[in-house]
């Protein structure tokens, strides 16, 4: 076939959660940015770093999922852009690639009164995923949680996100956890992540509070700052606000908020993050940061930061990098966890630096790795 007839392999990008704020966010941003109706603001991958990488084109990426809710991608468009999350108008532009996405999402579980066992949970989504990347003729597809916070496993029982993770990687897809969920962190499926060969990255997005503290953390400690407490309230609503209700879910996403502190400090400084739910918030959070630190000859100052953002947007085009990094990073043949993917999440696999700078010049070195690695030709 001549060059000018080929066309790049097309990818899938299987998110669980799919009927939610984040995955419609992602699915309809794609489509935006794909036809011309937006920029890619915020897309880490769309910066000269990766322009020889390889990675497959936001155009060849293909969406479906697992999710519970019924509510089609169109509909729910439709409700972010009112509250003020999506660009009026967006949906109706972007339609039919929300039609195409939502005709690929599969229910899916457990749900109330389901009378599956582990075993045939896994087997149905890993059925799901096969025929999935089969019918779109996929080169591959990446699976991507972002599903609400479930509290952390307790157990040997596997949570919902340990089902969804076990299908991944039996359906032979990489795997990227982009919430603080369990994941792949469980010990059941610890020998199945070492035996598949396949990569996968995590835990938790690292979208607002976190990113800020992992800038500000390495500036106190370089300066040579004491700092003595550092305490944080996150409002938010929206289904990840009904989530973190949940005095187990809230422990499980504040893990990461901490362990970056102390990464970074060199020491646990005094102070907690609480978090509340608001309801009438919706889509959007607040982050407030309240630092006490003492300066030369024992001088008590403080730092006090808010932080107001859209979760979704800030999140969406981060998953499409992850989607986009992991699947290059499988057709490289890489394997195990991505370390380098450090700099998106706050609870990164494998070894690596807490610092937002040095997370950073890890992820160019990841660019310049993937750029001699070897590729797929068109076909």
């Amino acid at each position: 076939m001549s060059a000018s007839l080929s066309r790049p392999p097309r990818v899938g990008v299987w998110l669980i959660g799919a009927r939610g704020s984040v995955a419609t966010t992602v699915v309809a941003g794609c489509a935006a940015v794909t036809g011309g109706l937006h920029p890619p603001t915020g897309l880490v991958t769309e910066s000269p770093a990766f322009a020889d990488s390889d990675l497959p084109a936001l155009s060849c990426l293909v969406f479906g999922g697992h999710d519970t809710s019924d509510c089609p991608l169109p509909k729910r468009a439709e409700q972010l852009a009112a509250g003020g999350v999506l660009p009026a108008g967006l949906p109706a532009a972007v339609g039919a690639e929300l039609a195409a996405a939502d005709r690929e999402i599969r229910p899916g579980g457990p749900v109330p009164g389901d009378t599956r066992d582990e075993e045939q949970l896994i087997a149905a989504f890993t059925a799901d995923l096969r025929d999935f990347v089969r019918r779109c003729g996929l080169a591959r597809a990446v699976v991507v949680n972002v599903a609400s916070t479930e509290p952390a496993a307790n157990g040997p029982a596997l949570p919902p996100s340990s089902l969804y993770a076990a299908a991944a990687l039996r359906a032979g897809c990489p795997y990227v956890n982009f919430t603080p969920s369990t994941g792949l962190h469980h010990p059941a499926l610890a020998s199945l992540a070492e035996s598949s060969g396949l990569p996968h990255a995590g835990r938790d997005g690292k979208t607002g509070q976190t990113l800020l503290r992992s800038v500000l953390g390495p500036m106190f400690a370089q300066r040579a700052l004491a700092v003595r407490a550092w305490s944080g309230t996150n409002l938010l609503g929206g289904g990840d606000g009904a989530a973190l209700a949940d005095p187990a879910a809230a422990e499980a996403k504040n893990a990461g908020k901490e362990r970056v502190l102390a990464d970074t400090l060199g020491v646990t400084p005094e102070g907690r993050v609480h978090i509340d739910d608001v309801p009438v918030l919706g889509d959007w959070k607040t982050a407030w940061d309240h630092v006490a630190f003492d300066g030369f000859l024992g001088t008590r100052m403080i730092l006090q930061t808010i932080w107001q953002g859209c979760d979704s947007a800030l999140a969406a085009p981060l998953v499409l990098d992850l989607a986009r990094l992991a699947a290059r990073a499988h057709e490289a043949g890489l394997s195990g966890p991505l370390c380098e993917l450090a700099f998106f999440f706050k609870d990164p696999v494998g070894e690596a630096p807490s610092a937002l700078a040095e997370q950073h010049a890890q992820l160019r070195r990841f660019a310049r790795r993937l750029k001699d690695a070897p590729g797929e030709e068109a076909g």
